[in-house]
């Protein structure tokens, strides 16, 4: 485990720097969830370093893999100086625990919702999983485990969540898309949906 979360240290410090803060939280029954703060001009940007201790497995499968699976760490970024986003470091720890407290695989395309807002007057509550392999390449491990892949989050405001069970992940971000929407302003109103 800690062989695997040192990598994926390393990983992040040479895409993003070192990191100015980091925060520790553990729930009742987990590992440590870190969350790790990335400052690169207006944006900053928040990671968890924890998740990908252990691989995601199937809340079907009768027993947990404790070595082949999915494993992952989130990425939340928002432009800095607009909101209170320091306080983003709880929810996202939250997130981050899920596979372990829920026992859920955390892929592209999935809604994660923490029930209340991301970080205080924040309009949103949940985000969107996207797709890996942007910013911060994976991180190969030995066989047999699988790489670890940095998910960035995209926060959506209830009616964009409501919009996407309905429609899917793709429709929403193709309606972001066309409507240039700024994913990164923490204070952003929700794309138009009619």
């Amino acid at each position: 485990m800690g062989e695997v979360l040192a990598l994926v240290e390393a990983r992040l410090r040479t895409a993003l720097g070192e990191p100015d803060a980091r925060a520790a939280v553990t729930f009742l029954g987990t590992d440590r969830i870190e969350v790790l703060r990335f400052v690169d001009g207006d944006l900053v940007r928040y990671v968890t370093l924890g998740m990908s201790a252990h691989p995601m497995t199937d809340p079907t499968a009768a027993l947990a893999d404790p070595v082949k699976g999915p494993r992952a760490e989130l990425m939340l970024s928002v432009r800095a100086g607009l909101a209170d986003t320091d306080k983003v470091l709880r929810p996202l720890a939250v997130l981050a625990s899920t596979p372990q407290v829920e026992g859920v695989v955390v892929a592209a395309g999935a809604s994660l919702d923490v029930g209340e807002p991301l970080w205080p007057g924040a309009p949103f509550t949940s985000v969107l999983v996207a797709e890996p392999g942007g910013l911060v390449e994976d991180v190969e491990l030995d066989e047999p485990l699988d790489p670890v892949r940095f998910l960035p989050l995209l926060p959506m405001t209830s009616n964009e969540a409501a919009w996407k069970r309905v429609h899917g992940a793709q429709a929403l971000e193709e309606r972001w898309l066309t409507s240039g929407t700024d994913l990164r302003d923490p204070l952003r109103g929700s794309v138009r949906l009619d």
